[in-house]
């Protein structure tokens, strides 16, 4: 039998095989399973929510201060903080937003007080702490992203990024800030081990708009001349300057197996000279009676995450409750000068400091994830 033959009959026989239940059709032969759709990438490919209570223990507000029988100053008051904090990250950066309420106790008092105790008319009053909202967002844009390379991945250099950002808060102290700036800049975006980074921005920061009531044309008797000893509506604006901020994070990863429930973070930020902080160049006088801005420095250096949601319920509920303790310093706040700014960050009559423009406080709290 030739092969060609012996095929056949190999065939026939299949066929045969087949013939009790009837010749197959086309339909009951087995056909090529089609290949499912790559499902699409979401949009944001990272959503992290969280909500945060939170307790300074020792904050500084400038200016708020009593002095006690014995001559000293206490500039401590403590501030409840309620957060909401949101990041996430997509194809081509990532953005960052938080918004929080500060809840000041006596020593830093809402409006009528002008100062704890007093209005602004100069008689007592025993005024509720005040409340500010302050929020901001920062949003990156990757290099190797928009550019579609690994050019800017060198060794622990991860990524150069774009940074845009804003400002904004609110309070009703009488001082009644209205705080709104922006920063653009780029970002350098480094590892660390244990699945750590370390982000560093160098910014230009322009605070465009604020506001303050002790500034306001007619509010105190004497030559009002808008713009040079006055602000016609209280509001101010001030100069582009040069920024750099940083912050960090890394697992404790070091630690044994039973024990890596461990984070340490922490951020600092420098912003340089902005102009006259009331904006009233004229008014400055020399030495300790200057009111120019000075560099800011504002930073929490370290900050101790306690993953208690891990502890408790393993690895899968990560982060979902955290418990931190933190160390905030930070000085010439808002651009205060510490040294100088006379009946705010110093009294007038002496010089002597009065601590409100430098805050050293621990803080404290606990982070949900949702």
């Amino acid at each position: 039998m030739s092969y060609r033959h012996g095929a056949f009959a190999a065939a026939a026989l299949s066929l045969a095989m087949l013939a009790p239940a009837g010749f197959a059709s086309a339909a009951d032969l087995p056909v090529k399973a089609k290949a499912k759709p790559v499902p699409e990438l979401p949009f944001f490919f990272v959503i992290d929510d969280r909500v945060s209570f939170s307790y300074i223990f020792t904050a500084a507000q400038p200016g708020m201060f009593t002095v006690n029988p014995n001559g000293t100053v206490n500039s401590k008051t403590a501030k409840q903080v309620y957060s909401f904090t949101h990041f996430d990250a997509w194809a081509y950066g990532t953005n960052f937003f938080t918004i929080s309420l500060f809840k000041s106790d006596h020593n830093d008092p809402a409006s009528s007080c002008a100062a704890p105790g007093f209005t602004i008319t100069g008689n007592p009053a025993n005024c509720a702490g005040a409340s500010e909202i302050y929020g901001l967002f920062r949003s990156t844009f990757g290099w190797n992203e928009i550019f579609n390379t690994k050019a800017f991945s060198v060794g622990p250099l991860h990524n150069v990024s774009f940074e845009v950002g804003m400002d904004a808060n609110a309070e009703n102290r009488f001082f009644g800030a209205a705080k709104r700036d922006v920063v653009g800049g780029l970002q350098f975006a480094f590892d660390l081990p244990y699945k750590g980074y370390f982000n560093v921005a160098p910014l230009v920061y322009w605070e465009f708009a604020n506001h303050n009531a002790f500034s306001q044309c007619n509010l105190f008797p004497g030559p009002n001349i808008p713009g040079l000893t006055c602000n016609a509506d209280g509001n101010t604006k001030f100069n582009a300057t040069w920024a750099v901020e940083t912050n960090y994070y890394m697992d404790l990863g070091f630690f044994p197996e039973t024990m890596q429930f461990f984070s340490i973070s922490g951020r600092a930020a420098w912003y340089g000279p902005k102009g006259d902080s009331n904006s009233l160049p004229f008014l400055s006088g020399p030495g300790r009676f200057s009111t120019a801005s000075k560099t800011e420095f504002n930073s929490e250096p370290i900050r101790l995450t306690f993953d208690a949601s891990k502890a408790a319920w393993g690895a899968k509920y990560s982060h979902f409750v955290d418990l931190w303790v933190a160390y905030r310093y930070w000085q010439n706040k808002f651009g205060l000068d510490h040294n100088a700014t006379p009946g705010v960050c110093t009294l007038a009559a002496n010089g002597a400091s009065t601590h409100t423009c430098t805050e050293s406080s621990l803080y404290a709290g606990i982070t949900l994830k949702f």
